[in-house]
């Protein structure tokens, strides 16, 4: 949210007016979209012989932060808007038959999505947004610590859990359009925190991230070669 007209000139997030834009009241809501990383963690369970979501996340915290070097880029899922519309692809990284388990993929990909926020949350800051806090639902992805642990080091912001989901949030957005509340804070007035978790190792992170954004542009490199090299042919 910003109180500022905010929009990136590439269009890789998405600015909008948000449910509480009024004319003397800018609202501004500014969404990152990436595709690939709910299927990213349901795609390694079942390679896990679907093992349950609570069970993955707890075999990715046997892992150190890292993953022992295998690096896991999450865009398997079609073209992403905040690489300019590349289909790049997933991609597995440095991956040793030796030594790398379930575990490690369990962990690789968690912190593979948490990087991808980061990646998106810099290009909300290239164009003026700096988050102080980050609100979410303690549900899906925040149900595991080392996701949690991950996302706040990588995008070294705090992050507020509250007991809600998408669904619930998506309800008192829709009372507070339709007039229910009378204003939105009382729509908020009963969501409690459950916890704040603060950033305690983002220098760490920090290093593994420039990793990870290497081995992008890596591949987005190769994709562009590709295409070129295709093109040069379709010439000849």
């Amino acid at each position: 949210m910003s109180d500022e007209l905010t929009y990136d000139p590439q269009s890789r997030v998405n600015s909008f007016a948000h449910v509480n834009h009024q004319h003397d009241l800018t609202r501004v809501g500014v969404l990152l979209c990436i595709n690939g990383t709910g299927i990213l963690n349901r795609w390694i369970r079942n390679l896990s012989g679907n093992i349950s979501y609570a069970q993955m996340n707890d075999i990715a915290a046997t892992v150190r932060p890292g993953s022992d070097g295998l690096v896991i880029l999450p865009f398997g899922n079609g073209a992403e808007r905040m690489l300019n519309n590349e289909i790049v692809g997933a991609h597995l990284q440095n991956i040793d038959l030796n030594k790398h388990t379930l575990a490690h993929l369990a962990r690789a990909s968690q912190e593979g999505i948490a990087f991808a926020f980061r990646y998106g949350l810099d290009i909300m800051r290239s164009n003026g947004m700096q988050p102080a806090v980050i609100k979410a639902g303690k549900a899906n992805m925040f149900l595991s610590p080392v996701f949690t642990e991950a996302f706040v080091n990588a995008t070294n912001v705090p992050v507020e859990l509250y007991d809600c989901d998408g669904s619930v949030g998506a309800a008192l957005g829709a009372g507070i359009g339709a007039g229910y509340y009378q204003a939105p804070a009382e729509a908020f007035q009963k969501r409690q925190v459950l916890n704040m978790i603060q950033p305690s190792q983002a220098g760490a992170y920090d290093e593994l991230y420039e990793q990870w954004k290497a081995a992008l542009y890596q591949h987005i490199g190769l994709q562009k070669d590709i295409i070129l090299d295709k093109s040069l042919q379709l010439q000849r």
